[in-house]
């Protein structure tokens, strides 16, 4: 029997608040800064550390592995989904063209995506090669993965047995943390949320 652990980060408040930012590059906040230190400090069991490329979770995880020496790798399938026409905007700025569209959005993500958005059943299979490469790579260790919500929200999704669209009814705070236990003996697993800090 051999347990693994995995932490998964949601990325603090970037430059520009709260929007629909997909793949555009935001750095972090002073106060997403001040979030994401708050949420690591006091016990750090990692063994090693997996980042989003994108430099609202870079910084923090390269902060991170030079303050605790731990080692640090980037995966681009950690990368949030892309929202096409929806990038950069805030919610009331794409109600402004269409008052429900990010309700139906919410309530529908397939039907309903914004145009030029990746798939989500293409975003949901590419986060769920980046996690199995993490259990392969780091079987045994507690790893902290610092990505999006997006991405936290298609590992959940995996792992309680949703489908992908249901990971929209999951909400994920800046600098939330999900932890994941996943049990292997053999060819056989068993995998389970073990608590959501939703964060701010």
């Amino acid at each position: 029997m051999q347990d693994t652990l995995i932490d998964m980060l949601r990325h603090g408040e970037p430059v520009g608040g709260r929007r629909y930012r997909g793949q555009i590059d935001d750095p972090l906040s002073d106060k997403g800064w001040r979030q994401m230190r708050a949420a690591t400090a006091g016990e750090r069991p990692w063994t090693a550390i997996v980042s989003s490329p994108l430099a609202r979770c870079r910084a923090f995880a390269e902060e991170l592995a030079s303050q605790t020496g731990l080692p640090l790798t980037f995966d681009d399938r950690l990368k949030e989904a892309g929202f096409g026409v929806w990038e950069g905007k805030t919610a009331d700025e794409i109600k402004d063209v269409d008052p429900d569209a990010v309700f139906n959005f919410k309530r529908d993500p397939v039907g309903c995506r914004p145009d030029g958005a990746e798939a989500l059943d293409a975003f949901h299979d590419r986060v769920g090669a980046a996690y199995e490469a993490i259990l392969r790579q780091h079987a045994g260790g507690h790893v902290l993965v610092v990505a999006h919500a997006g991405v936290i929200r298609m590992v959940m999704c995996r792992v309680l047995g949703l489908v992908p669209e249901h990971g929209y009814r999951i909400q994920i705070g800046s600098a939330g943390i999900a932890r994941f236990r996943i049990e292997q003996k053999g060819d056989q697993r068993h995998e389970a949320l073990l608590h959501l800090t939703p964060g701010g």
